[in-house]
Order: structure tokens, then sequence, then C-alpha cells
């Protein structure tokens, strides 16, 4: 069960990034997050409701929801979606495979699981990784290429702090297809009230680059990889379910080459690899893979 989520997460996540890019364009941005899930919660809620299983979160439960639609659903993907105007879009999915990094160091701040040795250092790595990568265009773009560092990797944070906040939901017996579709109602409610108070236009894109990449980014990207990748935090951990985001990178920068010019260097494909082996070196260790098993 486990590989096939996996395969899921990887195969649909892999490819969302070039689907973002082709949403930038003249619908604002809050708005066309807005969309995508305001479309996804939709057909979560008619999921729920058929299968008798539409059940408001209320209490802690509610305020935890609420912060996860947040987190995952609003303020990681504004940052996403403005990164990728600044970077391609396969530099974008590198700096999100450092989320196991960003896993490990929140699960010690905010749970007080103990970070291995090997976890440091893989954080390094990955780090060094990240630099080499960006390095060779760092001379031309300047600026804007720091800008989408920037913004990519906060987005990587609040991504992070939404799976402590699924893992939460999950311990308290809330699953993934419910509580998704409540966070992403409030991350669309969030994003739409955004649009109202900023006097944003309401505008559509009827093209069908754009309708294709709403519906692919709402349906097999929110639906299926938002409530499969959940299911692996909930089974193996905020940590290790995270673990799947290595092989984001080969996928999203291989469709980059083709798609958006990607130009490949020895410096670069060396940043690669030290990301890659990074995010290997969190979790090689049979010993702290059980530890992190046995958490709470």
């Amino acid at each position: 069960m486990n590989r096939m989520l996996y395969l899921l997460v990887v195969l649909i996540w892999g490819t969302t990034w070039i689907a973002i890019k082709l949403q930038l364009g003249t619908v604002p941005i809050p708005l066309s997050i807005a969309y995508r899930f305001g479309l996804a919660a939709l057909v979560l809620f008619v999921i729920l409701a058929v299968s008798g299983k539409l059940a408001p979160p209320r209490g802690k439960a509610a305020l935890l929801v609420m912060a996860q639609g947040v987190c995952l659903f609003c303020v990681n993907f504004l940052c996403f979606y403005h990164a990728s105007r600044y970077i391609p879009s396969g530099l974008v999915a590198v700096v999100f495979s450092t989320a196991p990094l960003w896993n490990a160091l929140n699960g010690r701040v905010f749970l007080k699981r103990t970070i291995a040795p090997r976890v440091l250092l893989g954080a390094m790595t990955g780090f060094a990784g990240i630099v080499a990568l960006f390095s060779p265009e760092w001379h031309l773009a300047g600026a804007p290429l720091a800008t989408g560092l920037a913004l990519a990797l906060g987005g990587t944070l609040c991504f992070s702090a939404g799976n402590m906040l699924s893992g939460a939901l999950q311990a308290r017996g809330w699953q993934p297809l419910a509580t998704n579709a409540w966070a992403m109602l409030a991350g669309t409610m969030l994003l739409v009230g955004g649009v109202a108070l900023t006097g944003t236009p309401i505008t559509m894109d009827w093209s069908p680059s754009y309708l294709g990449a709403l519906v692919y980014l709402a349906i097999p990207g929110s639906v299926i990889g938002f409530t499969a990748y959940l299911m692996l935090v909930g089974r193996m951990g905020a940590e290790r379910a995270a673990y799947c985001t290595v092989l984001f990178p080969v996928v999203s920068l291989t469709i980059s080459t083709w798609l958006e010019g990607y130009h490949w260097t020895p410096v670069a494909f060396a940043g690669l690899v030290l990301v890659m082996m990074g995010n290997v070196l969190v979790f090689r260790s049979p010993r702290t893979a059980v530890v992190l098993a046995r958490q709470p």
C-alpha cells in the first residue's frame, strides 16, 4: 500500500509544477489558487456526502483544520506560484524536495524528537546542493533568482508546518479525505477574502491550456495527490512520508528541460545529486526509521 501511495505522489506532484507554470498569466495568482482548491474541495465534499462521512470538525480539531488550510492550501501555494514567476518550475521542485529536512527540524522543535547526526549531515548536504544547483544562473538572474529561491523556501516551510498539523489531526482520528475537504475550503475562503479586500478583479482564462492545468491541479494534483500524501504522513510519520519528494526533481527538471528550456551544467547536475543525497541521508539509517515510526 505504501509503495502505491508513494508512486502516486511522485508521478502526480512531480508533474504539477509545470501545470502551475501554465496558470501564470491573465488570472491573478490568488484567484488561480482559489479556483484550484475550490474545485478540489467541491469534489471532496461530494465524495464525503455520497459515502456518508460529511461531518464538520469541532473544537480543537476545527482550529487545526483551519491552520492546515492556511499552511497547505493558501500561503505555501502563494509562495510557490510567485516563485514560478522568477525561476523554472523544476528548480521550485528541487527546493520543495528539501521538505524532509524541514520536517525533521520541525519534529525536533515542536515534537521534541531527537535529530540524529545523519539528519544534520543530510541537511548540510542538501543546502550545499541547492547552492550548487542555482549558482550557474545566479549571475544571470541576480535579484529575481534570489526572490524565487526565497519564495520557494517559504512555501516549503509552510508545507512542512501543514504536515505537522495533519499528523496531529490523524492522531485524533481524523482522516485526510475529510480534513482536506474542510482545509481546502478554509484556504479558498481566505484567498477569496484577500481578493475582495484588495479589489483584485475577478477574471477567468478560458484557454484550453489554463483550464486543462486547472483541472489537473484540482483533481489529480489536489484531491488524489494530497490525500495519498497525507495518508503516508499518518501511516509513516511526516519525516518519512516526505522522503518521496526526493524523486520530484528528477521528474520536474526533466519536464522543465523539454518545455522551459532549462539548461544543465556540470555544476547544476552535481547540485541535484547533492540535494538527493542529502534527503537520502536523512532516512537511510534503520535505527532512525524505527525511532520515528514509534513516535506517537
